[in-house]
């Protein structure tokens, strides 16, 4: 399975026409079914080829955990 980070960096899109409700930033590939972010044009390129299965998505955010410093 394909996970986003295979595809690279994050490649953003910009909105023309002013701001959009949240909601609308997504549409359903008509191929996969998957939510799509039209935000991330790295998403919006990979749901445009014929043949693909779903993106296996990942969280962004990582935590570092530091030790305690002794006072």
């Amino acid at each position: 399975m394909t996970m986003l980070s295979d595809l690279g960096p994050p490649t953003p899109g910009k909105l023309h026409g002013g701001d959009i409700p949240e909601k609308q930033h997504f549409y359903q590939c008509p191929y996969c079914g998957q939510k799509v972010d039209q935000r991330d044009l790295r998403q919006v390129y990979y749901h445009e080829g014929p043949r693909h299965e779903p993106l296996e998505l990942e969280d962004g955010a990582t935590i570092i955990i530091f030790p305690r410093l002794q006072e």
